[in-house]
């Protein structure tokens, strides 16, 4: 396990907010903090003073929202949205946001998106190679931490892009994150029960419990279906 810090900015304009996160960020091992600010121009000027490596960022403030924010950005951090109204949440996954945390959230919910954040930074500084995965009747060979992972294809629940990077989210909590693309996933899995319902989303309509207007229920987890998606979405249901 690499020992190195990865640089983390919180920006939320209520103070408790921004202590909470603090003390949250002050208890994983792999994060420096490098600042808080109250609004989207302070984070400018820090984030153009120092770079940052996790963004956590909230959505609902004065002048600049965290959505304009992080679309003035060019050269954008791995970013958690930290917000308390869950109709960002679409928004989030079309700027790739890493993770949506939903106040109040627990410091175990904080530290899963945390290890999401670091997965994907180690995963870039690796510079690993795109290598396609290859299906058999059955099972999935995927090229993540320079290995292949032979994993069953029934266990697979939704396959979710990012960037250049995709997570295989599977059962028991499992997940591998590998340099794929979503199209190349969507051509090799469509035969076998998988549905794209999102731009950043794939899912295997296997472990699909309900859908319910734009989301679908995969697992424990509410996935969104993009409006261009929704026809296609009902086939879940099939």
């Amino acid at each position: 396990m690499s020992d190195q810090k990865y640089k983390c900015l919180i920006v939320d304009d209520e103070q408790p907010a921004r202590a909470l996160l603090a003390s949250y960020v002050e208890k994983v091992p792999h994060l420096e903090l490098v600042g808080t600010c109250k609004n989207s121009m302070e984070a400018m000027s820090k984030m153009n003073e120092t770079d940052v490596d996790v963004l956590l960022l909230d959505i609902q403030m004065p002048d600049l929202t965290g959505v304009d924010l992080l679309k003035s950005l060019s050269k954008k951090p791995v970013t958690i949205f930290t917000t308390a109204y869950q109709e960002y949440a679409l928004v989030g996954y079309e700027l790739d946001v890493v993770d949506y945390l939903l106040k109040p959230f627990p410091l175990d919910r904080f530290l899963s998106a945390i290890n999401k954040a670091i997965d994907l930074i180690r995963l870039r500084q690796a510079g690993t190679v795109y290598t396609p995965a290859s299906i058999t009747e059955e099972y999935m060979v995927i090229k993540a931490d320079h290995k292949l992972h032979k994993v069953k294809i029934g266990s697979i629940l939704y396959i979710e892009g990012l960037r250049e990077y995709v997570t295989y989210h599977l059962e028991g909590k499992r997940k591998i994150i590998a340099l794929e693309s979503l199209k190349s996933i969507e051509s090799l899995l469509q035969k076998q029960g998988f549905i794209r319902v999102h731009k950043s989303f794939i899912v295997n309509k296997h472990h699909v419990q309900h859908l319910e207007g734009n989301r679908v229920k995969v697992g424990e987890e509410m996935i969104p279906v993009g409006a261009s998606y929704r026809e296609l979405a009902h086939k879940l249901m099939l």
